[in-house]
């Protein structure tokens, strides 16, 4: 009998409706978007089949799509407020057997990190694996990995809002149900905020790029050294408090 490989997709959810800084997805870095400094490391991924951006109905992402469209990049529109639907319905649509979720504010994303936790879901034979629990990684390298089946168990389960708004809080109060992996850095890194909500996160990793002439080739381990280097450039958002939603541990926004 022949052997089914399962089909890998990192599904990035992104929306222009952000509560402290609209629009932010498709704000510049140097000379690319948000968002598509995110498909970029993605596409790097040695284990990634396909990536996938889940954005919403509404009128203002008309603008994310048409840059999926420029990034020719799959696309896919759902609920804006229930997340946890939009996930499911573009796993259905594209036919994909794991999830690896990825939000956009996050262009310092690191594919080989990404490919990292992916190891450890297929090693342990996981239904979820994770880099935040515990939290080791600096906030915006947040990579969450599930079967289909197991969101699907999840989409039963989760019946408060939180839960539909922000994806995976269901896994995390479930252990006792869903099998964990989970991946840690040698050093805790979690003091550092690489994740972009405010105008001085945008700062921050405007910042990091221009240090490396603005290219996305750099993995998160050079960003480090560069922090450590250079540590007022981690100063610029510092207080930065971040948004929380919910008993969950995952990025929060959708």
């Amino acid at each position: 009998m022949k052997k089914v490989i399962p089909k890998i997709a990192a599904i990035i959810q992104a929306r222009m409706g952000s509560t402290r800084l609209p629009g932010k997805v498709l704000m510049n870095i140097g000379d690319e978007t948000i968002l598509a400094r995110v498909v970029r490391r993605l596409s790097r991924s040695k284990l990634i089949d396909e990536i996938l951006v889940a954005t919403t109905t509404s009128r203002p992402d008309d603008a994310i799509v048409e840059e999926c469209e420029r990034l020719r990049v799959r696309w896919f529109r759902g609920s804006e407020y229930d997340v946890l639907d939009r996930y499911c319905r573009a796993a259905e649509a594209a036919s994909v057997d794991i999830i690896v979720r990825i939000t956009a504010d996050c262009p310092l994303i690191d594919c080989a990190l990404v490919d990292q936790v992916l190891r450890a879901f297929f090693e342990r034979n996981a239904d979820f694996a994770c880099n935040v629990l515990p939290r080791t990684y600096p906030r915006g390298l947040d990579t969450e990995v599930f079967t289909r089946d197991a969101l699907a168990k999840v989409v039963d389960q989760a019946d408060q809002p939180y839960q539909r708004e922000h994806v995976t809080p269901v896994f995390y109060e479930r252990r006792d149900v869903f099998r964990f992996a989970t991946v840690t850095a040698e050093r805790d890194y979690s003091h550092y905020r690489w994740t972009v909500d405010t105008s001085e996160d945008l700062e921050f990793v405007r910042s990091i790029y221009s240090r490396f002439d603005n290219r996305d080739d750099f993995g998160w381990g050079a960003a480090i050294e560069l922090l450590e280097f250079s540590p007022e450039l981690a100063m610029l958002n510092a207080h930065v408090q971040q948004k929380e939603a919910g008993p969950t541990v995952g990025n929060t926004t959708s």
